[in-house]
C-alpha cells in the first residue's frame, strides 16, 4: 500500500518538473524506523520502501539520504519528508543565503525558506536540514534541493511545489530588476 503511495507522489513531483530520472527520495515515519525510498530508484516506479531504524544501521539499497530523514525524524514531529530536486530553488539557493518569498502564496504559507549547507548523504547536511526544518516546513541544501517535511506525502510535495514557485516567481522578479 505504501508503495502505491510513494508512486502517487513520485508522479506529481515527476510531472510537476521538480525531480527528474532518479534524483531525490521520500519517506514516512513508522513508529521507531522509517520507510524510505530505494537508492537509485525512479521516482514514478519506486517499488518496495525500505525499512531503516531510527537508530543503528540502515540497509544498503536504502536512499543515500536515509541520514537527513532520520534527523529530521528524531527532531521533529513531521510524519512524512520529500526530498526533490527543483531547478528553480537549487538556483536560487547558490544565490541566497535565505528564500524570503515576493509572491502572495509563499508569503502566506512559508514566509522564510532556510538555505542550509552540507554534502549529499552526510551527517551534516542531516543536521542542517533538521535544523532547518524546525524553523520552517520546507528547506533547501545549497545546490542540491528541497526538504519538505509535513504531516503526509502530499503535504511535503505541496511545501516543495511551494518552493519551486516562489523560487521562480523570486528569479523572475530579480531579472526583471536587473535587464
Amino acid at each position: 500500500m505504501l508503495d502505491q503511495e510513494f508512486k502517487r507522489i513520485g508522479r506529481r513531483l515527476i510531472a510537476e518538473r521538480l525531480v527528474g530520472a532518479t534524483f531525490g527520495n521520500m519517506s514516512v515515519r513508522d513508529g521507531d524506523a522509517l520507510q524510505i525510498t530505494k537508492t537509485g530508484c525512479c521516482l514514478d516506479e519506486p517499488g518496495l520502501p525500505v525499512t531503516v531504524p531510527l537508530a543503528g544501521e540502515a540497509p544498503s539499497e536504502a536512499s543515500s539520504e536515509y541520514r537527513v530523514h532520520r534527523a529530521v525524524y528524531l527532531r521533529t514531529g513531521y510524519r512524512a519528508i520529500v526530498h526533490a530536486h527543483p531547478v528553480h530553488a537549487v538556483a536560487a539557493s547558490l544565490l541566497y543565503e535565505a528564500i524570503e518569498p515576493v509572491d502572495s502564496e509563499g508569503e502566506m504559507l512559508c514566509p522564510l525558506i532556510p538555505v542550509v549547507a552540507g554534502r549529499p548523504g552526510t551527517d551534516e547536511l542531516a543536521n542542517a536540514v533538521a535544523e532547518g526544518l524546525a524553523r520552517a516546513p520546507v528547506v533547501i541544501a545549497r545546490g542540491h534541493g528541497t526538504f519538505a517535511g509535513g504531516a503526509t506525502l502530499d503535504e511535503g510535495c505541496l511545501y516543495t511545489s511551494l518552493a519551486e514557485h516562489a523560487c521562480h516567481v523570486l528569479l523572475l522578479v530579480e531579472a526583471h530588476r536587473r535587464g
